[in-house]
């Protein structure tokens, strides 16, 4: 994403919330609405961190597949940047229309608390993808375990900068739950099994990719020992690739993280990515709308042991506090990235 002005966001802001205001107020009960009547169509809002993230647009489009396939209808609403309260204005007008349930990556737990208590007070489940907003959802889809992401992420840079020298994390935004985990667990992995590794500096680009440019220019500016860049979000690492390409420190800076393999396959090739990780955010989306489905219709409530299936993926289980596990993360590399395509 490139930066936009305050005006051209506010713009963008106003525009979405009035095309999700212009749509009939739907239905929150699969059997109609809350007074016995209407629509019984099941409606869905996904809120994505911000929109134009090529992550996020993978993962809406496995929302929509799955919603298709159970013939749910959706709306994608959302800011253009990853603020932490930018999708307050959205959980709200999602409230006020009385959808059947909001699928968010929750951008900041504190900031969204408030606003998806009172969608939840209203009868609107809240299923939270991605970036879990802890207390203040129905469910929590999970991309993956944050201690199964910190430790992949450990082993790709270890491996990379000979597992000795100094490397630096390039985060999102500040408040994100779901990095801030990961970038807690790497620092006991760093500290507890790679004492030769020296973190020197989180940076954070806030999912936007010319401030993401801009940080790993500073990175390797003010760190010229620097040996590796840990970039665990898409927008980061595709950033960081991109000026790492065009540098005199591509081969000599190692970058990995979490990444696409349709954005990441040129740097691969070229040299400037040996390894990174992820999972398939397509099945994460897709995942979710089923999720959404089973606590709409009664199949689960979202207690642990509770069971439902989800399509081509097949049959899952809730977790403790309410959460479903997709899987591991895949490491992709020059040996099978032209086996993806996402």
């Amino acid at each position: 994403m490139k930066f936009k002005k305050t005006t051209a966001v506010l713009a963008a802001a106003a525009l979405a919330l009035l095309g999700a205001c212009s749509n009939p107020e739907p239905s929150n009960d699969p059997t109609g609405d809350n007074t016995g009547g209407g629509s019984t169509t099941l409606n869905i809002t996904i809120l994505p961190k911000n929109l134009g993230n090529p992550y996020f647009d993978t993962s809406t489009k496995g929302a929509v597949a799955a919603a298709a396939e159970i013939g749910a209808t959706t709306s994608e609403v959302g800011p253009t940047v990853g603020a932490a309260d930018a999708q307050v204005p959205y959980i709200q007008t999602a409230t006020q229309q009385r959808v059947s349930a909001i699928e968010i990556a929750a951008n900041d737990q504190t900031a969204l608390c408030d606003a998806l208590d009172a969608a939840m007070a209203a009868g609107v489940k809240v299923v939270t993808f991605d970036s879990d907003a802890p207390g203040c959802r129905d469910l929590f889809i999970n991309q993956a375990e944050s201690a199964g992401i910190a430790k992949v992420l450990v082993e790709m840079v270890a491996e990379q900068v000979g597992d000795a020298g100094q490397i630096a994390i390039l985060s999102a935004t500040a408040n994100a739950t779901n990095q801030n985990a990961w970038i807690e667990l790497m620092q006991a992995d760093l500290a507890a099994n790679h004492p030769n590794i020296e973190l020197v500096k989180i940076a954070y680009g806030d999912d936007n990719d010319q401030k993401s440019y801009d940080e790993t220019a500073a990175l390797l500016q003010s760190y010229p020992e620097l040996k590796g860049i840990v970039a665990p979000t898409t927008v980061g690492i595709l950033a960081a690739a991109r000026y790492l390409s065009a540098s005199q420190a591509k081969g000599q800076v190692a970058l990995t993280g979490l990444g696409t393999p349709n954005d990441m396959r040129d740097y691969v090739k070229d040299g400037t990515v040996q390894e990174f990780a992820l999972w398939n955010p397509e099945d994460l989306g897709y995942l979710t709308t089923y999720a959404v489905q089973a606590l709409v219709d009664g199949t689960i409530t979202g207690a642990q042991g509770d069971t439902f299936e989800a399509g081509r993926l097949g049959r899952f289980t809730v977790g403790p506090d309410r959460t479903v596990l997709l899987g591991d993360p895949y490491r992709f590399n020059a040996d099978n990235i032209d086996n993806f395509h996402f």
